[in-house]
C-alpha cells in the first residue's frame, strides 16, 4: 500500500494479532484479514441469508452476501480517495455480517429472546465471536485471527458489561475511544449501502409507494432530475438511475465532510484519531435525509405486512429450534452433540454454555437451511 495518510491503519501502527505469526509474503497484513473472511465457511452462508427478503423468495434481491460486497465497494471507495487502508476497510465490510442470524433481523430478535437468561445475543458480537473462534480452519489457532484494527472494526458497538470480558479490544467503549478511520468509513458505508439498496428491493418487490418516496428529500431531488432529462426513461431504468445518485451524492458528501473535520483536527498518528471525536460523517444535511429516509423505511417497507408475516414465521423456527435442542440434544448432529457435551462437562455453567453453543450452530445456519431443519424435527410427513 502506497500513498497511505500518516494517521491511516498499517503494517507499522498495527496492534498485531492474538496468536504471533510471521509476516506474510507478497501482501500486507489486511490483505491476509481480508483474504481469510472470503474464503471463511461463515462467508460464504451469507448467501443464503436474509437481508429483508427471505432467499427463496426470489433470485433479485439482496442477500447478506451481496450487501457486504456492495458495502465493500463503497467503503474501499471512499478509503481511497481519502488515503486510508482499502484492504483493512475491505475486510471489516466484508466481515461486519458474519455473524448474522437466517431471516435477518427477525432472527436476531428471536435467537435474542431464547438467549436472555444466558446474556442475549447480538449479531455484532457474534460476528467477532465467529472471526475469534467459531471458524475451523487453521492448525494453531481457533477462529481467523484477525489483526486488532479489523476486529475493532467488525464490533461497531457493544455495552460496557460485554465490552469488560474483551480486554484491550472492549477499552474503547469504557474509555469513549474512537476505532481507527478505517472502520468509521466502514460503519457509514454500510449504512449508506443498507438504506439505498433496500429501497431498490423494496420498489422491485412492489412493497414502497411511489407517492410517498417521492416527499423524501434524498430521493425527491434525484428523481426529479432523473424524470427531467430523460423523460421517456422506463420506470425501472429510472430508479436505477436516481438510486446510483443517491449513492454518489453521500459518498460525495461524506468525502468532503469528513476531510474538513480531518483538516481542523490535524492528526499526526492514529492515537490522535483515536482520542478525538467521530470524524468520519455526513453533513447535517446529508444525515438528516439519510435518517429521514431511513425512517420512511422502517414504517413502509420493514412493518409491511407481508415482511411482518415472514418475520413472524421466522421467530416461530429460530425459537423452535432452539427449545427443541435445549430440551434434547440427542436431535443435534453428532459433532455438535460431541463439542457441547465436551464443554459442558467441564464447567459449572453447564445451561449457559449448552444454550450458548446452540445458538452458535443456529446463527450459523442459512435460510433455506433452518426451514429444513424445522420441517425435519416438526413435519411428521418429512422424514429425517
Amino acid at each position: 500500500m502506497t500513498n497511505l495518510a500518516k494517521y491511516a491503519v498499517s503494517d507499522h501502527n498495527s496492534k498485531g494479532r492474538l496468536f504471533f505469526e510471521s509476516a506474510p509474503q507478497y501482501r500486507s497484513q489486511t490483505q491476509r484479514d481480508r483474504d481469510r473472511v472470503i474464503h471463511s465457511g461463515a462467508f460464504r452462508r451469507l448467501e443464503y441469508k436474509t437481508q429483508v427478503f427471505v432467499n427463496h423468495e426470489g433470485d433479485m434481491f439482496r442477500t447478506r452476501l451481496t450487501h457486504s460486497i456492495e458495502v465493500a465497494q463503497i467503503g474501499r471507495s471512499i478509503a481511497r480517495v481519502m488515503h486510508l487502508n482499502e484492504d483493512l476497510v475491505e475486510a471489516i465490510c466484508l466481515a461486519h455480517d458474519l455473524g448474522h442470524t437466517p431471516f435477518g433481523h427477525a432472527g436476531q430478535d428471536a435467537l435474542n429472546g431464547c438467549m436472555k437468561n444466558f446474556g442475549g445475543f447480538e449479531h455484532n458480537l457474534q460476528s467477532l465471536r465467529v472471526v475469534d473462534q467459531l471458524e475451523e480452519r487453521y492448525a494453531e489457532f481457533s477462529g481467523l485471527n484477525l489483526t486488532f484494527e479489523a476486529r475493532e472494526g467488525i464490533l461497531k458497538h457493544c455495552s460496557k458489561s460485554e465490552a469488560r470480558k474483551l480486554g484491550e479490544l472492549g477499552e474503547r467503549f469504557i474509555q469513549r475511544f474512537q476505532p481507527s478511520l478505517e472502520a468509521q468509513v466502514a460503519d457509514l458505508a454500510d449504512a449508506i449501502a443498507y438504506n439505498n439498496h433496500d429501497l431498490d428491493d423494496g420498489l422491485r418487490a412492489g412493497l414502497i409507494d411511489m407517492e410517498p418516496l417521492r416527499e423524501q428529500a434524498l430521493f425527491a431531488i434525484h428523481f426529479e432530475e432523473v424524470s427531467k432529462n430523460w423523460p421517456s426513461l422506463s420506470e425501472r431504468r429510472m430508479i436505477y438511475e436516481t438510486i446510483r445518485r443517491m449513492i454518489n451524492y453521500q459518498v460525495v458528501d461524506l468525502v468532503e465532510t469528513s476531510q474538513e473535520n480531518i483538516e481542523q483536527l490535524q492528526p499526526k498518528t492514529i492515537d490522535d484519531i483515536r482520542q478525538s471525536g467521530t470524524l468520519i460523517k455526513l453533513s447535517a444535511t446529508g444525515y438528516s435525509q439519510h435518517k429521514a429516509l431511513k425512517k420512511f423505511l422502517k414504517d413502509s417497507l420493514y412493518r409491511h405486512y407481508r415482511v411482518h408475516r415472514m418475520s413472524l414465521k421466522a421467530s416461530k423456527i429460530i425459537v423452535s429450534l432452539f427449545e427443541v435442542f435445549m430440551d434434547d440434544t440427542r436431535v443435534l448432529p453428532k459433532d455438535v452433540q460431541y463439542r457441547i457435551k465436551s464443554i459442558t462437562s467441564q464447567s459449572a455453567d453447564s445451561e449457559g454454555l449448552q444454550a450458548r453453543m446452540i445458538a452458535d450452530y443456529i446463527a450459523g445456519m442459512t435460510d433455506r437451511f433452518a426451514i429444513s431443519e424445522y420441517e425435519k424435527l416438526f413435519n411428521p410427513l418429512t422424514l429425517t
